[in-house]
């Protein structure tokens, strides 16, 4: 296993990786290959985009989409996207990627890391497992028209 900065030139396959990630149980997504790619470059243009790719082999096998942003009590990386193929997951390289991303923090003096995830799904469970809580004083609000 890999991990490297992820760059324009990744997007596609990233995009690949996230319709066979998010198109299939538990999620149930229906994500095309134009939506899905338009969806990742957009995280791109962030001027503080940061991103990184897990390999195994030739094949990318997990991403992360993140972007650093001011926060009152210091700057903070908010992680926009982090999935891996089906068949990479609970197999360790999540929390692979979640320590190179607090390495990353670390290095840059980064306030830490936060992130939103649906709560009905084993997502949850993945990221307590890796040392994140949950935070009561945040409330994520959502109308649908």
């Amino acid at each position: 296993m890999d991990i490297e900065p992820l760059q324009g030139k990744h997007v596609k396959e990233c995009s690949t990786l996230l319709m066979r990630t998010y198109n299939c149980a538990p999620w149930e997504n229906h994500w095309s290959t134009d939506a899905s790619k338009r969806y990742l470059e957009e995280f791109t243009l962030n001027p503080r985009f940061v991103g990184f790719v897990v390999y195994e082999g030739n094949d990318i096998v997990g991403a992360a989409f993140c972007h650093e942003k001011t926060w009152w009590v210091g700057d903070e990386l908010f992680v926009d996207e982090f999935y891996f193929a089906p068949e990479y997951q609970r197999k360790g390289y999540g929390s692979a990627l979640v320590r190179h991303i607090e390495n990353y923090v670390r290095e840059r003096k980064l306030g830490g890391f936060t992130l939103l995830t649906n709560r009905y799904m084993p997502a949850v469970d993945f990221y307590k497992k890796n040392g994140f809580v949950q935070a009561e004083h945040v409330v994520y609000m959502y109308k649908q028209v």
